[in-house]
């Protein structure tokens, strides 16, 4: 095949591959480009020039020299700008639509108040309430009532109004249904300067029922809360002193302990068939000084620390938690209250699980033991592997005094000794002595006024020891001269009992309106809660203190 001329190869090539323009060619088209943009600009539109940036947004001016970092940084705040002017128009705009279909009008917010975390000294008549902690079922408890005040007083504003957990809510003890506190403490963040109030103490006391009042509060550092910083708490039990007479000769229990048939003195040449006249001889009756001192020994045999799994519930022997330090039992002295002796026993512990003092359990088996004569060594027997079941006493004598932080007071003490009460950094000791007057007084009042008053009228006490008297069944059978858990008291989990002790509810309760309330509640109402239910362990963690 014959060769092309080379003018024809050129040509062809030249068809084929354009010949890539020169410096001159170069300027050309940048004019040209120029050109465009120039035009599109006028025309107030931007065309797009392959993969090229909208105006503004590139780092390069139209001459390809780098744009000033001054004007980048400009037209970068000019887009945040606009995009913030944009979404603060459409939250306007949704604002107005949600005002308009819920029917409210538009209006300025109220004003916001800091907040600072603050400790509440409170004290409180139980009777009638369903506890300490606050409920979301709505029902009537301590901590419900406390921060409906402190919403209405404005320490807590209507934004954080429907949940106290946006306040950070605590408390130092939890307290069951009907129980009383001389002292308790609970810890927020709230607003201690609220515009127009002098006394914001004296306000919030005015929203709050007289069963309830509040004693003081005390600013506490940023991270305090009250059930971690607190170090342990006081309870007192206060009970006649006729529980401590033997099971009546004749009874269910007097015959499955096998008790002396030779009858206590009490009972000996005196034994009726009468409740009541019973009742009233009892009242009369005075503990002797070998009884009360057998009661203190026995006392003493809690101090220390011990497995309390036999005094809860829901727990196994070989749990950590069963392990509570008690530091001091002290009994004190009978003191006679129109015709009945009465006696106090004051529990101080690190803290307690539930039923262990809380629900009566610890001082149950102080007065079943000194009343039966049953060995000091049953104590012992029950910090051991063999579980057992133990009644729990009458809500209506359990008082929480006040729960303690010498740990977090020395700390502040510390830091306090080179500041003035003045300085923003002072922090107040938490210290109920300060308010003891007060304390006292409402304590008379609203707490041992209820106690005698039930008691003397509806011999609460004395149906309670009734009941533990009536009972024939083996499940207190540990109650024995030997101090020894026999086989036939021990509950093996799984295993039904034949004829199981029964508590009644009557007995949690502690308000009781009308005359023969006790005598009608134990005719009617069932059972208490079966302690053989399994039971969350979280659940029991949040109903200790």
């Amino acid at each position: 095949m014959a060769d092309a001329p080379v003018g024809e190869k050129r040509s062809a090539q030249h068809d084929r591959c354009p010949p890539s323009p020169g410096p001159s060619d170069s300027k050309r088209v940048k004019l040209q480009t120029d050109s465009v943009i120039e035009e599109s600009t006028m025309e107030g539109g931007v065309e797009e020039l392959g993969n090229a940036k909208e105006p503004g947004s590139s780092t390069k001016t139209p001459h390809g020299r780098p744009r000033p970092k001054r004007e980048r940084n400009k037209d970068k705040e000019s887009r945040k700008g606009g995009r913030r002017s944009r979404r603060q128009m459409q939250n306007e705009e949704d604002t107005n639509k949600m005002d308009e279909a819920t029917g409210q009008e538009e209006g300025p917010k109220p004003p916001r108040y800091p907040k600072r975390q603050c400790a509440l000294l409170i004290g409180f008549c139980g009777s009638g309430y369903s506890g300490m902690q606050i409920q979301p079922s709505h029902t009537r408890t301590i901590e419900g009532a406390l921060f409906g005040a402190l919403v209405k007083a404005g320490a807590v504003s209507q934004d954080n109004a429907d949940n106290p957990v946006k306040v950070g809510l605590a408390r130092a003890a939890r307290t069951d249904a009907g129980v009383h506190a001389a002292g308790n403490l609970v810890s927020l963040k709230m607003i201690i300067t609220v515009p127009g109030i002098g006394d914001l103490v004296a306000r919030i006391n005015e929203e709050l029922p007289p069963e309830i009042r509040l004693w003081g509060y005390v600013r506490t550092q940023n991270s305090f809360n009250a059930r971690l910083v607190c170090d342990s708490r006081k309870y007192t039990y206060f009970f006649p002193t006729y529980l401590m007479i033997p099971p009546k000769p004749g009874t269910g229990l007097h015959r499955v302990l096998q008790l002396p048939s030779q009858p206590h003195s009490f009972w000996e040449g005196n034994i009726s068939d009468s409740f009541q006249d019973d009742l009233l001889r009892k009242r009369c009756w005075r503990i002797g000084q070998e009884q009360l001192q057998k009661l203190r020994g026995l006392a003493k045999s809690y101090e220390g620390t011990h497995n309390f799994h036999n005094f809860t519930v829901g727990r196994e022997f070989k749990e950590r938690s069963n392990h509570r330090f008690m530091k001091q039992i002290e009994v004190s002295d009978p003191v006679v209250y129109g015709d009945t002796e009465w006696i106090s026993v004051m529990f101080h512990g690190q803290s307690f699980m539930l039923h262990q003092v809380r629900r009566r359990k610890m001082m149950s088996i102080l007065v079943m033991t000194c009343r039966t004569e049953t060995s000091p060594q049953i104590i012992d027997e029950l910090y051991g592997p063999r579980n057992v079941f133990v009644p729990k006493m009458p809500s209506l004598g359990l008082l929480l005094e006040q729960p303690l932080f010498g740990s977090y007071n020395g700390r502040m003490a510390v830091i306090n000794e080179k500041l003035q009460p003045s300085d923003a950094e002072y922090r107040p000791l938490i210290d109920f002595e300060l308010h003891r007057e007060k304390i006292d007084a409402f304590k008379e009042e609203y707490i041992y006024k209820n106690m005698r008053e039930v008691e003397d009228r509806d011999g609460l006490f004395d149906a309670w020891i009734g009941a533990v008297d009536s009972y024939a069944g083996d499940d207190l059978l540990y109650l024995n001269r030997d101090g020894i858990i026999p086989l036939a008291a021990v509950i093996k989990k799984g295993e039904r009992r034949e004829n199981p002790f029964r508590e009644k509810k009557v007995f949690d309760a502690t308000s009781f309106p009308a005359a023969d309330e006790v005598k009608k509640q134990l005719d009617e109402q069932g059972e208490a809660e079966d302690e053989d239910l399994v039971v969350d362990k979280q659940q029991l963690a949040e109903m200790e203190g």
